[in-house]
């Protein structure tokens, strides 16, 4: 496995940039469910130091990517469909606070921003460029959660939408991204316009479009 080293950023902490290093690696399967958390390994792919990738670890096990098991040691959390169907009904209660508070909360700005995201990830799926979606989902997922101004609904969705994330690399040739983006963009456009029952709606019309998904995926 080839992974750049990363170099910390100034106002991150090396934990944090670590966190988010392994992270990345394991919800693009770099990491594949199941495979060993070695630590040495981790400090030469990242750069970083013991200290600070342990407690990138601690983390990762609070949010369930990875776990401890006898006479293993830490391993990836593998990915259980039957599982993610109870995770998106968690999800959706969340998505819906957070979209209808940032549909009433956003400044000029973040709404101009927030509208731009969801263009990407519809540009980045009419192309075909699965990377650029992920991208631009995450940039909106980012913009939406600064707009809400909800730091602790932002804190109880964030393990979830990791989980998410993970299982549309694991199995996106079950996904369809074009109808991922038309329900990013109406949950985008339902913020953009300050119209919370749309922006709810919105959530709702997401997580509906994700259940549908992880079903097709659990039935073959």
């Amino acid at each position: 496995m080839q992974t750049a080293k990363v170099t910390p950023q100034s106002k991150m902490r090396a934990a944090d940039v670590a966190y988010d290093a392994i992270e990345s690696m394991i919800v693009t399967l770099q990491l594949k469910p199941g495979a060993p958390i070695v630590e040495s390994d981790l400090i030469e792919i990242t750069g970083l130091g013991r200290t600070p990738l342990r407690e990138a670890l601690m983390r990762m096990s609070s949010n369930g990517l990875i776990v401890q098991l006898p006479r293993r040691g830490l391993i990836v959390k593998d990915i259980e469909a039957a599982e993610h169907v109870t995770l998106i009904e968690t999800r959706r209660v969340i998505e819906k606070l957070i979209a209808s508070s940032a549909a009433r909360r956003a400044s000029p700005q973040l709404r101009q921003d927030i509208l731009a995201c969801g263009e990407k990830m519809v540009s980045a799926a009419a192309n075909g460029q699965l990377d650029e979606f992920m991208a631009a989902d995450q940039a909106l997922d980012h913009v939406i959660h600064e707009a809400c101004r909800n730091p602790s609904a932002v804190a109880a969705v964030i393990p979830l939408i990791i989980k998410c994330r993970r299982f549309w690399y694991a199995y996106q040739h079950e996904g369809d991204m074009h109808e991922a983006a038309r329900c990013h963009m109406l949950l985008a456009q339902g913020i953009a316009d300050g119209n919370e029952a749309a922006a709810s709606t919105g959530a709702e019309n997401l997580m509906d479009y994700l259940e549908s998904y992880t079903r097709k995926v659990i039935n073959g």
